[in-house]
């Protein structure tokens, strides 16, 4: 059982990793190309709405056929609909609380403001990103280390680590347009995907010692994932709509198929 908290850690820090590597281009480069970044996010949308389904909501609902006194359907769709509302909610308290700063400053900590609800908004985000690959290798036990399971759980972190490039690029490069260095910005925007490991090992913690939880948890990371996905990934994603029509569009189609081949082939 710890054997998959330590995975989970490992799987998360990867996504940590790639959000310092996103936020590195701040150093490497003066800005990166936004159609290679939209691509990029369209892809990981694509891979996180698919493995939302095959990864987690179907496993969730064979688990709690077989484990739940309630009707599975009534538990995936519980667990799905307080996953995206969790999001919702977090979204709503970022807002909030940016709506409170400005009416309650002059505007001389404009700039800090701006930049304190930048990384909070993004680090916020990331806390059920890193529940679902926490939760998705916490369950491998109770599937058996099926070949697919683990490749779903891998999948998914693959996912979620290709979306925080771009996060980690989002935080660190607006900080060096306020004038902040560019180690200082560095330093901000991998921060940013600090929570992911730690969450990550929460999930994984939860789903290997309360068995009950597994099927609420795997739909709730779905209902997160595809909240995330559709809220902001696509529309982030098709900013250049009009200049590259199907650019992105191809990225999300890419990564839905990718992630589907992956699962049926191994399925």
């Amino acid at each position: 059982m710890n054997d998959m908290v330590i995975m989970a850690l490992i799987a998360t820090l990867g996504t940590w990793s790639i959000t310092a590597l996103g936020a590195a281009t701040v150093v490497f480069f003066r800005s990166p190309d936004p159609k290679w970044l939209n691509l990029m996010l369209g892809f990981a949308s694509g891979v996180m709405i698919a493995a939302s389904f095959w990864s987690l909501l179907q496993p969730a609902i064979e688990r709690a056929e077989e484990i739940s006194v309630m009707p599975a359907y009534l538990v995936a769709t519980l667990g799905f609909l307080s996953g995206a509302v969790f999001m919702w909610g977090s979204d709503k308290i970022v807002s909030y609380a940016r709506g409170r700063v400005n009416r309650t400053t002059d505007g001389s900590n404009d700039r800090l403001n701006r930049i304190i609800m930048l990384v909070l908004s993004i680090t916020l985000h990331n806390i059920p990103e890193g529940l679902a690959v926490g939760v998705a290798f916490g369950a491998l036990p109770r599937s058996g280390y099926m070949a697919e399971s683990l490749m779903g759980a891998i999948t998914i972190a693959v996912g979620i680590g290709l979306q925080n490039f771009p996060e980690g690029a989002a935080v660190s490069i607006p900080l060096r347009r306020e004038g902040y260095s560019r180690k200082k910005s560095f330093f901000l925007g991998q921060a940013s995907g600090i929570v992911e490991p730690i969450a990550g090992v929460i999930g994984a913690l939860l789903v290997v010692y309360v068995e009950a939880m597994l099927p609420y948890a795997l739909s709730f990371a779905a209902g997160a994932m595809i909240l995330v996905a559709v809220h902001e990934l696509i529309p982030e994603c098709q900013r250049n709509q009009k200049a590259q029509p199907y650019f992105a569009t191809m990225g999300i189609v890419t990564g839905f198929a990718t992630m589907m081949l992956l699962d049926v082939m191994l399925g």
